[in-house]
């Protein structure tokens, strides 16, 4: 079997705002078209009946156009979530390497996101030194923001 990874999807309150939010702090770009999913397939692929889903694909800044992207997308019939938490097992965080930690980790708070913990400096044997700090977009999905040295 030979694999392609292409896109990790949120599930968003607000898709347009959460969206933004990854453009302007995160360098992702929009992959037209925007989406507005509905219909007996969607019914069936999703197992949610009346679902309709709209949003937008983010192109992950890094790797060209043929890149991974970010998928936003929001229900018609959301479920409330719980709250994210670094040690939930499941997903976890979205990990973005920026040229400078703590500018990038203020911008996002400034943006309505929060920081989970402290920024640190480790060393990772064999890997090297990572600068890095878990945030949270505007929606409370986690981030990792690192630099490598």
């Amino acid at each position: 079997m030979k694999a392609k990874y292409k896109h990790t999807s949120i599930v968003a309150r607000d898709w347009r705002k959460l969206a933004e939010f990854y453009q302007w702090n995160l360098d992702c770009n929009p992959v037209p078209p925007e989406r507005a999913n509905a219909g007996e397939w969607v019914e069936r692929c999703t197992g949610v009946p009346g679902a309709e889903v709209c949003g937008i694909h983010l192109r992950l800044p890094g790797y060209g156009d043929d890149g991974p992207t970010l998928e936003i997308f929001q229900y018609n019939r959301a479920k409330e979530s719980q709250a994210k938490a670094i040690n939930r097992p499941g997903f976890a965080h979205l990990a973005f390497e920026v040229d400078d930690v703590e500018a990038t980790a203020d911008a996002v708070t400034a943006a309505g996101g929060n920081r989970v913990g402290d920024m640190v400096t480790a060393e990772i044997p064999g890997a090297g030194t990572i600068t890095f700090v878990y945030v949270t977009d505007p929606e409370g999905n986690i981030i990792e923001l690192q630099k490598w040295g």
